[in-house]
């Protein structure tokens, strides 16, 4: 039996779909009915910061896929980390045998938000015997729908990233590439991306198409961009961080593309343009 987790999510909708129409045996971890019933799948209601529905939510699985949301404004360490460390341990008493975990590309030791904690859960996940394989997307193609990319009270899009390229990758893309890795037994970490590299004005001329109205990039300097996500209600730490990682962005840092979608699915991933007219049908 496949644990699902994040269900709900960008990635895990995707996923649950993909496993119903492929009758794959799973059960999806809600914290709240209504959303099992929602996804329309088997359904299990648990939260990673209540040990004992853990233990009834791994009852007979044997396989787990571990996904959740990102940072978040908090005072000391970021709250998936206890999280998604109690899901592992919680599979590791299971006798879970596989789990594969979304993480971030460039997650690593002392990273600011979500790079440094989910470098951290990749480190005890490795240590904790268990077979695991680790997805790590460049930014998601979803963050422009979802509201998660930052707009102005325009409805323009607002970042720090300069003329740099970055390489946004399909929610969709990473969930087949979970079907196939949670199916299989290969231990590694892969770096998934698009199968191409957009800057940002690049992005807000293709949304301008797809949402049918004028939509322009607003470059910031890190430091005005912080001040603006301030004023947009986040705690100035939080800001600072994420302004801090918007100019590592600028520097060229996920401009690369990988070939990982088409290795493990054996299509290509999809581009920008095949995302939005998607979302129009």
């Amino acid at each position: 039996m496949l644990l699902v987790t994040g269900a709900t999510g960008s990635i895990g909708r995707h996923l649950v779909r993909r496993l119903s129409a492929d009758g794959v045996p799973f059960r999806a971890l809600v914290r709240r009915p209504w959303q099992g019933h929602e996804l329309g799948c088997p359904f299990v209601v648990g939260d990673f910061d209540e040990p004992r529905s853990l233990e009834r939510a791994f009852e007979g699985v044997g396989t787990l896929f571990l996904n959740g949301p990102g940072a978040v404004p908090a005072e000391g360490e970021q709250p998936m980390i206890r999280r998604q460390l109690a899901a592992i341990e919680a599979a590791r008493r299971a006798g879970v045998t596989r789990i594969v975990k979304v993480s971030v590309w460039r997650a690593r030791e002392g990273g600011k938000l979500a790079e440094g904690a989910h470098w951290i859960i990749e480190e005890a996940l490795k240590k904790s015997g268990i077979g695991w394989a680790i997805l790590q997307p460049s930014g998601l193609m979803q963050n422009f729908l979802t509201g998660t990319g930052s707009f102005t009270e325009d409805g323009d899009l607002l970042g720090a990233y300069g003329s740099a390229r970055v390489s946004y990758v399909d929610c969709y893309d990473i969930a087949a590439c979970a079907a196939v890795s949670l199916a299989g037994d290969a231990v590694g970490s892969y770096v998934v991306t698009g199968p191409e590299a957009l800057d940002h004005n690049e992005i807000a001329a293709k949304l301008s198409v797809a949402l049918g109205r004028p939509v322009r990039y607003v470059d910031l300097p890190p430091d005005a961009f912080a001040a603006k996500l301030t004023a947009q209600g986040l705690p100035s730490g939080f800001a600072e961080d994420v302004a801090a990682l918007y100019a590592e962005v600028a520097q060229g840092v996920l401009a690369g593309t990988t070939t990982t979608v088409e290795e493990l699915t054996g299509r290509k991933a999809r581009t920008f343009d095949r995302f939005l007219a998607d979302q129009r049908s």
